[in-house]
């Protein structure tokens, strides 16, 4: 999974992006401090993991990752080049969702490019330029399926330049692509178009230390985020980029001592990679041994042969059986063998839909 870190210059974008990845961006007060996108891997935090291996005595721990792409400060223009423009656009085409930073701190100290703190304003100049490189992207398509649309021989070519139509019409009326309604047919020539605008989206509302504990949800400018996402299908998550740096750099137990002493239950870091598993539809599924204990992502829905394919093509080419048992079933019986032995091991066909959980041994034959 790869998400882009995207923001208006100095809101916080690469101090988070600094604490959940450890890659070191610099974060200064000036925009575009962040010339080049960084990159970051971040291992998913997963307590099933570490009990399956101390079960088996793995010599390998292999978590689910999540790539970040550190994305520069972008501005108002931006689609037209202005700041550091359509290069860095086009590094978040790449991505399967956007996690957008909006500051919704006062600070005199740390500019504002706008000079006011206004995180609706903020969140509308940025997707406003991913519109308006998306209108450029569309109207590049339709320029090149015209000929082949024209007379109607071509019943696909004809069915998507009248697809892309209606989709320039509501991009030119400033509405993101991914609010567009459409059908099974349309929604593969949009996936083809791999917009901006298309992509999920979570608002990561940047508050101060001060702000941090149990009101944090209440604050008016997390609510203003909040009614925004809510009326544009979006999710929204709050958190102090400041705080999670320091967190980063904290051992296990001061960390989990830190944050109970603001009655916080989780990081910035578990509830952002939660957040971005919901809004994608993912999922884990678990396989466990001696020589490794690994968690493999797949999407919600994914059935068994597909999910064998994760590990190897052979696996799903080959797939015979499935053998399933839920992770906390497989720790309470001591492993595999006591699970068989309880009838705890459920054996399931090529029509399996995966759980979130499930430890699996795939049979198949090649």
């Amino acid at each position: 999974m790869k998400l882009g870190v995207v923001g208006l210059p100095n809101v916080g974008k690469s101090t988070l992006f600094n604490a959940i990845t450890h890659a070191g961006a610099e974060a200064a007060n000036y925009p575009f401090c962040t010339i080049e996108p960084n990159v970051g891997v971040v291992a998913v935090p997963d307590e099933r993991l570490q009990k399956l291996a101390a079960l088996y005595d793995s010599k390998k721990v292999t978590p689910a990752v999540i790539e970040f792409v550190d994305i520069a400060g972008l501005v108002k223009g931006a689609s037209r080049g202005e700041g550091l423009g359509n290069k860095f656009l086009s590094h978040i085409r790449e991505v399967d969702a956007i996690v957008h930073v909006v500051r919704c701190f006062e600070d005199e100290n740390i500019t504002h490019v706008e000079n006011t703190i206004d995180p609706v304003r903020d969140i509308e100049t940025i997707n406003l330029e991913l519109i308006l490189a998306d209108i450029e992207a569309v109207q590049k398509r339709m320029d090149r399926v015209k000929n082949a649309a024209r007379g109607g021989s071509d019943k696909t070519a004809a069915a998507e330049f009248a697809f892309l139509g209606k989709l320039l019409a509501h991009l030119e009326a400033e509405h993101p692509a991914n609010s567009l309604s459409v059908t099974d047919e349309e929604q593969l020539f949009l996936d083809n178009l791999f917009l901006l605008s298309s992509k999920p989206v979570i608002y990561c509302c940047n508050i101060s230390e001060m702000e941090m504990g149990p009101g944090e949800e209440e604050l008016p400018n997390v609510l203003k985020v909040k009614e925004y996402a809510k009326q544009h299908g979006a999710e929204t998550l709050v958190i102090c980029a400041k705080t999670e740096e320091e967190l980063s750099q904290m051992s296990e137990e001061d960390r989990a001592m830190f944050l109970e002493e603001f009655g916080l239950t989780e990081s910035g870091l578990d509830k952002l990679i939660k957040k971005s598993y919901s809004l994608l539809g993912l999922i884990s599924y678990l396989t466990a041994g001696e020589k490794e204990t690994r968690a493999w992502t797949i999407t919600r829905g994914t059935k068994a042969p597909q999910a064998a394919g994760k590990i190897h093509t052979d696996f799903e080419k080959g797939f015979i059986r499935a053998e399933v048992v839920e992770w906390q079933t497989l720790l309470e019986c001591g492993g595999l063998a006591g699970a068989r032995e309880k009838g705890k091991v459920r054996s399931e066909g090529k029509d399996y839909v995966m759980k979130d959980g499930d430890v699996v041994l795939f049979r198949f034959n090649v």
